[in-house]
Parts: structure tokens; sequence; C-alpha cells
């Protein structure tokens, strides 16, 4: 796992909180890569590369997943890597699919469909 591919992801997210959440974004939200903590970071990276290969294990076959499958792949993941670094961690960062907010879900699918791309 390597910082340019939790780089990525974070880009990725930034983006897509810009463009999905209503009104202000939290400042935590939109806060570039060097000012995010170590864990946050480590997360990104593995996230990344679990979607990464993910998609190279289904030689391509991830592109016919609904838009809220590849989201949810990424939360999953993404709650996963919380659970890995945080021992007791807030219930809003473990958040089941259906709980969190559209703009989450969304950003997530957005996440996904990048590391895709960049295949």
């Amino acid at each position: 796992m390597s910082n340019e591919q939790g780089r990525v992801f974070r880009e990725a997210w930034i983006a897509g909180v810009t463009r999905h959440y209503p009104g202000e974004p939290k400042p935590g939200y939109v806060a570039p890569w060097d000012e995010t903590s170590d864990w946050e970071r480590a997360c990104a990276a593995a996230v990344y590369e679990q979607v990464r290969q993910f998609i190279e294990v289904s030689a391509g076959s991830t592109s016919k997943l609904s838009r809220a499958q590849r989201g949810r792949f990424v939360a999953l993941c993404w709650i996963a890597q919380i659970y890995k670094h945080i021992p007791d961690p807030k219930p809003s960062y473990v958040a089941d699919w259906d709980d969190l907010p559209e703009w989450q879900r969304e950003t997530d699918a957005d996440i996904f469909d990048h590391i895709e791309r960049s295949g």
C-alpha cells in the first residue's frame, strides 16, 4: 500500500464530498492529504488497494455491479479499517450502508468508480 494510492483515495473522497455534501462540509471532510492523521492515511491506502484487487480478480466484471454495490464495497472495506485502527470507534464511523447519509453513499460509489477508471 502506498501513500500515492491513499492520496488518490483521499482526492476522490474530497471530490465526492464537494459534489454531494449538502451545504458546507466539515473542514475535516475536505482536509488535504497532508492534514489527515496517520491512521486515516493508512485506511485510505488499504481501501484503495482492496478495491483495486477486487476489480483485478473480478477481471473487469465489477462494471456490472450497481452503483450501490460498488459504494457498499468501499464502505465495508472502510469499516474494517476503522476497526483495525480504532479500538472503540464512534457509531457513525462504522455505520452500516443503509444508515449512511446519502452524500456519503454517493461519495463511496464515486470513489469505487474513480479507482476503477484509474486501473
